[in-house]
């Protein structure tokens, strides 16, 4: 039976396939944890969905009832990937499809879709598709009662206020103002402030749960709660998060900038991250995987992730080290660095004598040269690879990006790191916890992967390739 430390507060989060609870107690080991699987769906090659009252507001609804059993739950906070928005009635249920990162829809204006439109804030820049997507929903579906991104409809189904945080908050562009809603910028893109999310500050209480006491944070960022609890908190740390989106944080000591990347402030006083999203993540190991396997069919929704793959589940890594070829993995364009929706992927060097295997292994190294070619842009001395996300059950992937970055990976003993983190928010907000410092209290160490030096000398080579191949730096 499981002993358990203090109250137990739950966190959700809505990923790209699939919606993740875990329900942790005071010390952070999780006592209960469920997985409710959704689609994803590209009904054109630049357009990425979900069916949103299935997976921001069903599925959300499901693991916290999974998850709940007997245990006294003090608070709940949910999470989710950003931007993302849909359309909603008056009950808060979904009346168009919900938009993710990157869909076409939520695309910039003019003739150049990789050029910042006229008047753009730097938030734009690094978050473009916030404003696009109210914009679009608002023209095709006038008149919505509201027009949320998940972490809101989320939020209402379980409590009945359509809340996200100051961090969420944040990634909606030029639509905030200062701590408010821009009354003018609404009004271009055809909407008024009551018909989007309610803002709370981050740790306060937005709501109760619906039936009970249980205090409902605002929505929040799911890679802002991976990194409070994975432990890559000291400078030269890399956290790496191995969802559908790759996320590359490194750990510095000062504010640094460096073209294409983002930089942050760390949650650790006097750290500074700085790095971004790639599209190398699973969304692009998956195709790759399920197009050897036959089972591809140019949608995304067609495969089952790596990120979701079970543990022990993958075979070692057969084959030569000096016989792979290289991938470039822009099958949607390609974020940090590049911030480039037209870029597309290639297969360089392949010939007769590779195998699936080989081809599959391409697949996991490009990932880990994302990694590498990130922190030799931001000039990062790193130490080791933190390594989160559903992707760290995939042993070969997890050796591929030792492999080609040449660091250490330590993953994470729990994978579901989002839904951890906001279970730690959902602590801080039900008054359990003074703020988000003794989050870094929660990281579990998982196993080390080391590089190989045969596959780490071969994969070098293959870097300069990867390079050469890609847009100019």
């Amino acid at each position: 039976m499981t002993t358990v430390s203090g109250s137990v507060t739950v966190g959700i989060d809505i990923g790209t396939t699939a919606v993740k609870a875990v329900a942790a107690d005071a010390a952070g080991t999780v006592v209960a944890r469920a997985r409710v699987p959704h689609r994803l769906t590209s009904p054109l090659p630049d357009q990425l969905q979900h069916d949103a009252g299935r997976a921001w507001r069903r599925g959300p609804l499901q693991a916290l009832a999974q998850v709940l059993g007997s245990w006294d739950v003090a608070g709940v906070c949910v999470t989710s990937m950003v931007p993302s928005l849909t359309a909603v009635d008056r009950r808060g249920i979904p009346r168009s499809p919900g938009l993710l990162y990157g869909d076409a829809r939520g695309g910039r204006s003019g003739p150049d879709p990789t050029a910042p439109e006229p008047g753009a804030s730097a938030t734009d820049a690094a978050m473009p598709d916030a404003v696009g997507f109210v914009r679009w929903a608002a023209r095709h579906y006038p008149g919505a009662d509201g027009y949320w991104p998940a972490q809101a409809v989320a939020t209402y189904a379980i409590g009945g206020v359509p809340a996200i945080d100051t961090g969420a908050a944040m990634c909606m562009g030029s639509l905030r103002r200062g701590t408010g809603w821009d009354e003018q910028m609404l009004a271009s893109v055809g909407v008024t402030e009551g018909q989007l999310p309610v803002v709370v500050p981050m740790g306060e209480v937005a709501g109760k749960v619906s039936g009970s006491d249980a205090a409902l944070a605002g929505g929040t960022v799911d890679a802002l709660c991976d990194q409070i609890v994975s432990g890559a908190d000291n400078t030269g740390d890399v956290l790496v998060i191995c969802g559908a989106t790759l996320i590359v944080w490194a750990v510095v000591d000062d504010w640094i900038e460096a073209p294409g990347l983002w930089t942050l402030p760390h949650t650790v006083p006097g750290k500074v991250l700085i790095g971004g999203p790639s599209n190398a993540g699973a969304l692009f190991v998956d195709w790759a995987r399920a197009l050897l396997r036959g089972k591809a069919h140019g949608a995304p929704s067609r495969s089952r992730p790596a990120a979701d793959a079970p543990a022990g589940a993958e075979p070692g890594r057969p084959g030569d080290p000096d016989r792979v070829p290289v991938w470039t993995p822009y099958l949607r364009g390609e974020r940090a660095p590049f911030h480039d929706p037209m870029l597309r992927a290639g297969l360089h060097g392949l010939d007769i004598t590779h195998d699936a295997a080989a081809v599959e292994r391409a697949a996991y190294e490009a990932s880990g040269f994302v990694v590498r070619h990130i922190l030799e842009r931001a000039g990062v001395q790193a130490r080791r690879i933190v390594a989160s996300g559903g992707g760290t059950k995939v042993v070969p992937w997890m050796q591929a990006i030792a492999d080609a970055s040449g660091l250490p990976v330590d993953t994470v003993a729990v994978p579901e790191g989002a839904a951890l983190g906001a279970a730690y928010i959902a602590r801080w907000t039900a008054g359990l916890e003074p703020s988000l410092d003794n989050a870094r209290l929660w990281a579990r160490p998982g196993r080390r992967v080391e590089p190989d030096p045969r596959w780490q000398a071969a994969a070098a080579e293959r870097y300069g390739r990867f390079i050469a191949h890609g847009p100019p730096a």
